[in-house]
């Protein structure tokens, strides 16, 4: 080592030490001497600690009326947030059903989900195909707005769970799903991977795939009307989901 060399052990010994630390040493001795040479004690493998069980699909209300009523109550996971827990609307019986991912943010003052900007275009795309609002089923997998309007990872598989059951409980002949929240709580896939196909659902068992055809929905996953607002050429796209979603080739009407 030349003269004008020269080590900073301390921090070379302060880097050293770090990296220990990091691959999992966090002591330089033992309390008692080890012999590094004896043959390793054989692993025990402790019980795991029990855990909570799960709460069920069945734990839920199996009437409609029933479920709503608890959908806003103290059991659910938007339960502590602030903000008004908003229902589902429209008929109990509805062949068509609308899930979106929350309430947006006019919507509390409304008292009514989709009340505002979204709402009217909703009712655009919905009157495009012959359907009207008070016709239609429409809910959100948040009952509330959660922060910054995005649903919190760790409540994701919960929030999903209920609105499986709720679908299960209006058992709709078609399903459209309205935003990526929504086709990842119900298809578990991405909305942009989602699109441009056919889904089925199986609304007696909450899984998607084949099953009896009185137990099997229909789902299209499309574009927020937040997001066509914000992106209006992505229009197009949700005209041809729309008439993906009925079964006909609607030419006269469009997405306006």
């Amino acid at each position: 080592m030349g003269a004008d060399q020269t080590i900073d052990w301390r921090n070379a010994a302060a880097s050293a030490l770090e990296w220990w630390h990091e691959a999992g040493v966090d002591t330089l001795v033992d309390d008692v001497p080890r012999d590094w040479f004896a043959a390793p004690e054989p692993l025990v493998v402790a019980p795991a600690a029990p855990t909570a069980p799960a709460v069920s699909p069945s734990a839920m209300p199996l009437v409609l009326a029933d479920f709503l009523n608890w959908r806003g109550g103290a059991e659910v996971p938007e339960a502590s947030w602030s903000g008004i827990s908003l229902a589902a609307s429209g008929p109990a019986d509805a062949t068509v059903m609308v899930l979106v991912d929350c309430p947006d943010r006019d919507d509390g003052d409304a008292g009514a989900l989709l009340s505002g900007g979204s709402g009217r275009l909703l009712d655009r795309m919905l009157a495009a195909i012959g359907l009207a609002r008070d016709a239609v089923h429409v809910a959100a997998v948040c009952a509330k707005r959660p922060t910054a309007g995005r649903i919190q990872s760790e409540v994701e598989d919960r929030l999903a769970e209920i609105a499986k059951h709720h679908i299960g409980l209006v058992a709709p002949r078609q399903l459209l799903l309205l935003g990526n929240a929504a086709s990842r709580a119900i298809l578990g896939t991405e909305l942009q991977a989602a699109r441009g196909r056919l889904h089925r659902f199986n609304h007696k068992t909450a899984q998607t795939g084949t099953g009896d055809a009185s137990d099997v929905t229909t789902v299209v996953a499309s574009y927020h009307p937040r997001f066509l607002i914000e992106k209006p050429a992505a229009k197009a796209e949700a005209w041809k989901d729309l008439q993906m979603l009925m079964g006909e080739q609607i030419s006269q009407k469009g997405v306006r």
